[in-house]
């Protein structure tokens, strides 16, 4: 069952649409160049209004493992996703500062981003396009022989996910820049997103 990622919330009124659409994981995001940026404090105070069944997953880029780890360890996010250059070395520093669940992305570009994905010690890891947040697809005909599950992320909206579902069969999909309007995230977008997701994998449980 190909789980759901919505990534970059930032207001109120993004974790309530949230949690009436009840995906796997929400975003924030903490990367400060990015246009989707949220302090830490303003993550923490949303979410407490976070339904418990959802969790929330933390995008980094480069940051102090210190600071991930504090993060997670305070229950202000659920996950580590870190996007930026970290490496093994990276990832054995963070876990021997908690015991959290950790993501890693991976710009995919040729058959050897798919070879570093496949051996990331991460306990999950997320393909994209470019730098994340682009709102661009990369070429899925690169992982169609990936060896361990992934999530699917770049370039994802309501009229392709249902064909990203059912050609590929990720873990699970991501999405940010596909559910916005004007820059800012779009219950009606976000709904069709999840409905168009739900309804293909009810489609293939069916065939």
């Amino acid at each position: 069952m190909t789980k759901i990622k919505l990534c970059g919330l930032s207001r109120l009124c993004d974790i309530e649409a949230a949690n009436r659409l009840n995906p796997n994981y929400i975003g924030f995001i903490f990367a400060p160049k990015s246009r989707r940026y949220i302090a830490p404090e303003k993550a923490a105070e949303l979410k407490k209004y976070l339904h418990p069944d959802i969790q929330a997953v933390g995008v980094f880029v480069n940051e102090e493992p210190e600071t991930v780890a504090a993060l997670l360890e305070s229950g202000v996010i659920d996950v580590a996703q870190l996007h930026g250059k970290e490496d093994e070395a990276y990832i054995k520093k963070l876990r021997s500062l908690t015991d959290k669940q950790i993501f890693q992305a991976f710009r995919i570009d040729t058959a050897e981003d798919i070879a570093a994905a496949e051996n990331s010690s991460a306990d999950d890891v997320l393909l994209d396009s470019g730098e994340g947040g682009t709102g661009t697809a990369f070429d899925w005909s690169l992982i169609q022989q990936i060896k361990r599950p992934y999530f699917l992320a770049g370039g994802l909206g309501v009229e392709n996910v249902g064909d990203a579902v059912r050609m590929l069969q990720p873990y699970g999909v991501d999405v940010s820049s596909g559910i916005e309007t004007d820059g800012k995230k779009d219950e009606r977008k976000m709904k069709a997103f999840v409905d168009e997701v739900r309804r293909t994998l009810r489609k293939d449980e069916t065939e």
